[in-house]
């Protein structure tokens, strides 16, 4: 009997070894999967970080391009304008009398000219001024030949005859009435802008 308390004792001993070995391996591989799916989350939040970090990067890309074209595009129209306005506030002065173009106005025209080239589609009105002395007919004669004389510059540096209208105002609208030298050398002018209808 004490042989079989000697057996059931070892056994028992072999058993409860064995039991703890197994329970301690069963929880060793449950922490071994538990830190791998930990890892494999972190791995996997991390894999969406950085796919949410691309996405917004390249949304903030896109972006960015699209505000440089608008500033680009804004910056263009703004250019666009100050040319429109140099064009039609640079004015062709003439002598007492004549309608002669003179060397500092034919610059004026040069830069005119290439203003339409680059500008192919728009049309230009050409109005011609006198000071007021003379007969109200003289002058819008006078006028006429002087928005003549601007037109005929242009075609030859150019520009098709048919974008340019011309058109007398004489005495009518001075730029400045005082009846003095300054004033009438001011009034006898060539003014062109673009005709936008």
């Amino acid at each position: 009997m004490n042989k079989f308390i000697g057996f059931s004792l070892v056994f028992i001993f072999i058993l409860s070894t064995t039991l703890l070995f197994v329970s301690c391996a069963k929880k060793t591989v449950q922490s071994d999967q538990s830190t791998q799916t930990e890892q494999e989350a972190t791995e996997r939040g991390d894999s969406d970080a950085k796919e949410m970090d691309q996405q917004a990067m390249e949304e903030q890309r896109i972006e960015e391009e699209r505000l440089a074209a608008e500033r680009e595009k804004l910056q263009a129209e703004q250019e666009a304008m100050a040319a429109k306005d140099e064009f039609a506030n640079e004015d062709i002065h003439f002598d007492f009398d004549s309608a002669a173009i003179l060397g500092g106005a034919q610059s004026i025209l040069q830069d005119k000219a290439r203003y339409l080239t680059d500008n192919p589609d728009m049309m230009v009105v050409i109005e011609g001024h006198c000071d007021e002395r003379g007969t109200e007919a003289y002058n819008l004669s006078l006028g006429e030949r002087r928005a003549e004389a601007v037109k005929n510059f242009l075609v030859n540096l150019g520009i098709d005859l048919g974008r340019l209208n011309t058109i007398s105002y004489g005495e009518e609208r001075p730029i400045d009435p005082a009846q003095t030298e300054a004033a009438w050398a001011k009034n006898r002018r060539a003014h062109l802008y673009i005709d936008i209808e």
